[in-house]
């Protein structure tokens, strides 16, 4: 019985830094949002436009900034893989 209770009172006392901790993983600061439209806009996204093509121009902008970082990555990857071959000579 006392282990049961000492248990139950552990987790009790445990269960919100758990969900705290979770909570701040998902959120985005003010620089992240503000980096994002700024990609969204090189990528031809205009926030300011009221037009009925809404969800299609945001998700072609989206596939443009994805289309454009993952070239960036492979960019950043070849560079590297490079380096290390260049090191290791």
């Amino acid at each position: 019985m006392k282990k049961t209770l000492c248990t139950l009172l552990a987790a009790a006392i445990l269960a919100p830094f758990a969900s705290f901790a979770h909570a701040a993983d998902g959120q985005l600061t003010r620089a992240q949002v503000r980096a994002d439209l700024v990609q969204m806009e090189a990528a031809g996204y205009r926030p300011s436009t009221h037009d009925a093509d809404y969800p299609s121009a945001i998700q072609s902008a989206e596939a443009k900034v994805q289309a454009m970082n993952e070239r960036s990555v492979a960019q950043d990857n070849a560079r590297n893989a490079a380096q290390v071959v260049h090191a290791a000579q």
